[in-house]
């Protein structure tokens, strides 16, 4: 059995068993030495890369060896690159992306979205430095639960007549018993601890009628009400005093009670302060305490001062 003689090229040609037959050897068919029948053989054994797809591979004469062509180590034409190929040329210089919209134009840093985004941080920045200075003002404002702020008709800095008022305060006297004009029996003394004037010195004998102490005040400064303090001393048990100003009795007894109600008895514990509103003329006046019918003068009289008439 011999196969077909299509000519050479034909797929008879690669029959691997060519050598056993006469037309075979006749054609050059040799037994395998590296490849099997004729030397066209498609079963012969190729460097990887060599072969190349859609074109015809060069042969030659049996027994040597056909060119290489995309050997390894060396380029391969099937696998280059398109501009390495024949006609294909590289670009003489590089191409720059076509821009947006097909322009053509290169397309650069985006400045405008950049630009938009610092604007807005600024905004940002700007709204919220607003903010905090609108809740500062606020926290500063003043509180209005304290009282209306100051008006025309409510000036915030004194009148004159309080500044006055106010020296005239701070040159209000003071004055020990002992100092005072006695009349009608009063008497010093000084056997009773506790006395704050000078030298312990009080005045005694005041617990009868007709007794009578005087005090005569000068300088003041502006006319007006005024508080008129008298320190006192009872044995545990209240008492009381007629008060005369310039002349004139005070529609109510001086109160000289036993606050806080030590013993009785008890002298030494019966150190007391009483006071009783005074209206007092400018310049000069006079001050009286006097032990009348009704009255309880069961005390001893210490010293006496004056101060406004809301006591400071």
């Amino acid at each position: 059995m011999t196969p077909g003689n299509n000519g050479p090229g034909t797929p008879e040609d690669d029959d691997p068993f060519g050598y056993l037959y006469a037309d075979g050897q006749a054609r050059g068919a040799q037994p395998p030495s590296g490849g099997y029948g004729y030397p066209n053989s498609v079963s012969r054994v190729r460097t990887v890369g060599e072969r190349q797809y859609g074109q015809q591979q060069p042969t030659a004469p049996y027994g040597q060896v056909p060119p290489q062509q995309g050997a390894y180590g060396r380029p391969n034409p099937h696998y280059a690159a398109p501009e390495t190929l024949p006609g294909g040329g590289a670009p003489t210089a590089p191409q720059q992306p076509a821009g947006r919209g097909g322009s053509g134009r290169g397309r650069g840093p985006n400045t405008k979205g950049l630009l938009i985004g610092a604007v807005a941080v600024v905004a940002a920045v700007v709204i919220g430095i607003g903010v905090a200075m609108m809740n500062g003002s606020d926290d500063k404002k003043p509180d209005t639960d304290a009282g209306p702020t100051p008006t025309q008709s409510q000036p915030s800095e004194p009148s004159p007549s309080a500044s006055n008022s106010g020296e005239a305060e701070a040159e209000l006297p003071k004055i020990d018993a002992k100092a005072l004009r006695l009349a009608g029996g009063t008497a010093l003394a000084s056997d009773v601890k506790g006395a704050q004037a000078d030298g312990g010195v009080y005045v005694t004998g005041f617990n009868q009628v007709g007794a009578t102490v005087t005090w005569t005040v000068s300088d003041i400064k502006e006319a007006g009400p005024y508080r008129l303090y008298v320190r006192y001393g009872i044995p545990g048990v209240d008492a009381s005093a007629t008060l005369k100003v310039n002349g004139t009795p005070n529609t109510s007894p001086l109160n000289m009670k036993n606050f806080g109600g030590t013993p009785a008895g008890d002298w030494e514990k019966g150190w007391k302060t009483t006071w009783a509103i005074v209206n007092l003329t400018e310049g000069t006046n006079t001050i009286e305490l006097s032990c009348q019918q009704g009255n309880q003068c069961n005390a001893n009289l210490d010293q006496l001062w004056l101060t406004g008439k809301d006591g400071a």
